[in-house]
C-alpha cells in the first residue's frame, strides 16, 4: 500500500511575502509580525529561494550571526528582486546591500546591543508614516555601516549609528539596521505594516474565515472523492486539521487515535469520550505494546523520535488496510515544526531536533501526504479552530509531544517509567487545573532524569528517582519562558509527588527559558 511519494498539500497565494533566512534567531518573529498584519509570509533558505517568485509582493531579507565581511558569509542571488520588487533588508541584510553595493561596513568601534532611539527621521517618508524621533528600536550588531550603497538615501539614524535605515533611489529598496520584529522596537510592527501596506501594497487579508474557505476548498480541489486516513492525537493541531478536513470531505475522513502507551494517564480513553459528540469517525487503536516493544533499549533521543514516527506510520498501515481504497494521509504538521526540523544542508539553521511527523518516514510509504495547518503558527491554528466553533476545553489544551512521555523520560524506556511519570504529571497536570493556573501556562508537564538521588522517608535512606516539572509561557513555541508559579502551588505539587508517587523522593522546577533551552529536555 505504500511509496515513497509525498504529495504535500500547497495553498497557492497572490499575496505572498518571502522572508529569505539568513540564521537569524529573529527570522521567526518576523513571520509573525507580518502574520500578526493579517498579510500571509512565508520563510525559505537564502540558499533555496522558490524558483518562482510570481507570488511574491514583497521580499524581507533576515538578520544573521554572519558578518557581511566574512569568507564564509551568505551571498545570496537577489538578481530577481532587487529593483523588481519592494524589499526590505534587516541588520545583516541592511549590511549585505551596502557592502556589495558600493558602500562600507566595518567593524564598529562600541558593538551597539540593545535599546536605542532614533534621534533623526527623514520626514515626508512613507516608510516612517506615524513613527516619531525618539521611537525605541532594537540592534543587534558588530559591524556598522560606514558608507551607504550607491543611490542610497538616510532615512533614520541613532545616537551610535548613522545609518540606522536608508533606502535605494529608484528601487522600492529599504533598509534598517534595527529588528523591528522583536518587541523592543516599539514601533517595528507600524514600520513592517508601511513597508508592506502602503509601500508594497499587500492586502491585509490572511484571517482565519478566509484561511478556512481557502483551505477547504483546496482540500475538496485536492482529494476529491479519495479517502483520508488522519492521525488524531487529541492535541489542539490534529484536531483543527480533522475538522477542516471533515468540512471538505465528511464521511470520506477516518480518523485513527492510536495509544502509544506513552499517552499521559487515562488520556486515551478521555479522548475517545471528547470526540464522541463531534462528528468525526474516530477509531481508538491500543498499540502500546507495539511502541514500547520498539523502544526497549533505545536512549538516544534522534532515535526515540524516528522509532515511534516509525511505528505510528506502521500502524497507519496496518489500519488504513482496513479501509478500502484508502489515497492520503492527514498529519497535523505545524510551522514551527517544519522551521524546526530543517537540516544544516537544507538552509542556514542547524537542526534543532527532528518531528515524528516530517520525518523518519519509512521508505515504503505509499500513502500521498497532506497538511492543512503546515502554514500556520500555533496561536494560528487556535484562532482557525475558534472560528470554526471548536470547544475552548478543546483549544485550550496544552500542546503535548507527538513521542508523548518518551522524550520526557530521559535515557531508555520502560513500562514502569512510564508508569511513574504518569502519576507525576497526574498530579502536576491537574494541581495546575485545581489552582486556576492552567489556562495562564502554554505548556506544562513533568519529565524523569536518569538519575537516582539521596534521600530520607521515615528516618529511613532512600535512592530514587528525581523528576523536574517545567511551565512556559509562549505564543507559539518558537520562543518560552518559564513561568514563575506560586510557591505554596510548588511546594504542595512536591509533597504531593513524593509522598503519592513510589519511586521519587525528589522534584526540582526549571528555570530555563527557549532559546537557550528548548521546552522539552528532549
Amino acid at each position: 500500500m505504500f511509496s515513497g511519494e509525498w504529495n504535500l498539500l500547497f495553498l497557492p497565494m497572490q499575496n505572498n511575502v518571502l522572508i529569505l533566512d539568513f540564521g537569524s534567531q529573529y527570522t521567526q518573529l518576523i513571520a509573525r509580525r507580518v502574520r500578526e498584519l493579517n498579510i500571509f509570509c512565508e520563510i525559505k533558505p537564502y540558499n533555496k529561494p522558490p524558483e518562482d517568485l510570481s507570488s511574491y509582493k514583497a521580499v524581507i531579507l533576515s538578520g544573521s550571526p554572519f558578518s557581511v565581511r566574512a569568507d564564509d558569509a551568505p551571498h545570496p542571488d537577489l538578481s530577481e528582486i532587487r529593483g523588481k520588487k519592494p524589499l526590505l533588508a534587516v541588520c545583516y541584510g541592511a549590511q549585505y546591500l551596502a557592502h556589495f553595493g558600493g558602500g562600507n561596513v566595518a567593524p564598529s568601534n562600541t558593538r551597539e546591543y540593545g535599546r536605542a532611539n532614533l534621534s533623526y527621521i527623514k520626514s515626508d517618508e512613507a516608510f516612517f508614516e506615524g513613527v516619531l524621533e525618539g521611537s525605541q528600536v532594537w540592534m543587534s550588531h558588530s559591524d556598522t555601516i560606514q558608507k551607504l550603497p550607491e543611490n542610497g538615501v538616510v532615512l533614520a539614524s541613532t545616537h551610535d549609528v548613522e545609518h540606522a535605515a536608508y533606502r535605494i533611489e529608484d528601487e522600492s529598496t529599504y533598509a534598517i539596521q534595527f529588528h523591528p520584529e522583536v518587541y523592543h522596537s516599539k514601533d517595528g510592527k507600524k514600520i513592517l505594516e508601511n513597508f508592506l501596506v502602503n509601500i508594497a501594497g499587500l492586502d491585509q487579508s490572511w484571517t482565519p474565515d478566509a484561511f478556512v474557505d481557502m483551505t477547504v476548498s483546496e482540500l475538496k480541489e485536492k482529494i476529491g472523492d479519495d479517502k483520508v486516513v488522519l492521525g488524531l492525537s487529541g492535541g489542539v493541531d490534529s484536531t483543527v486539521a480533522a475538522v477542516l478536513l471533515h468540512k471538505a470531505i465528511g464521511k470520506n475522513l477516518y480518523c485513527i487515535f492510536v495509544n502509544n502507551g506513552l499517552l499521559r494517564k487515562n488520556e486515551f480513553q478521555d479522548v475517545l469520550d471528547q470526540y464522541e459528540h463531534m462528528g468525526l469517525n474516530v477509531k481508538g487503536v491500543d498499540a502500546s505494546a507495539r511502541f514500547l516493544d520498539a523502544l526497549a533499549g533505545e536512549s538516544d533521543p534522534e532515535r526515540k523520535r524516528k522509532i515511534i514516527g516509525n511505528a505510528f506510520i506502521e500502524v497507519f498501515d496496518d489500519e488504513a488496510h482496513l479501509v478500502q481504497d484508502v489515497k492520503w494521509l492527514a498529519q497535523g504538521t505545524i510551522y514551527p515544526d517544519v522551521i524546526e526540523s530543517v537540516s544544516a544542508t537544507g538552509g542556514p539553521s542547524a537542526t534543532i531536533k527532528s518531528h515524528h511527523n516530517v520525518g523518519g518516514l519509512p521508505d515504503f510509504m505509499k500513502l500521498k501526504i497532506v497538511e492543512p495547518l503546515r502554514m500556520l503558527f500555533k496561536d494560528e491554528v487556535r484562532r482557525v479552530g475558534k472560528s470554526m466553533a471548536i470547544g475552548e476545553e478543546r483549544l485550550g489544551r496544552h500542546p503535548f509531544p507527538g513521542p508523548g512521555l518518551a522524550i520526557r523520560i530521559l535515557g531508555d524506556i520502560t513500562p514502569e517509567k512510564v508508569s511513574i511519570l504518569q502519576e507525576v504529571d497526574h498530579i502536576f497536570i491537574q494541581g495546575l487545573r485545581d489552582w486556576g493556573l492552567y489556562d495562564k501556562v502554554w505548556q506544562a508537564g513533568a519529565m524523569l532524569l536518569p538519575v537516582n538521588s539521596v534521600g530520607v522517608m521515615g528516618d529511613e535512606r532512600t535512592y530514587e528517582k528525581c523528576v523536574a516539572l517545567r511551565a512556559v509561557e509562549s505564543t507559539d513555541g518558537m520562543t518560552a519562558d518559564w513561568v514563575n508559579l506560586p510557591y505554596e502551588f510548588l511546594q504542595k505539587t512536591s509533597n504531593d509527588i513524593i509522598n503519592k508517587v513510589p519511586g521519587v523522593n525528589r522534584v526540582v522546577y526549571d528555570i530555563s527559558s527557549k532559546p537557550p533551552a528548548t521546552i522539552e529536555w528532549e
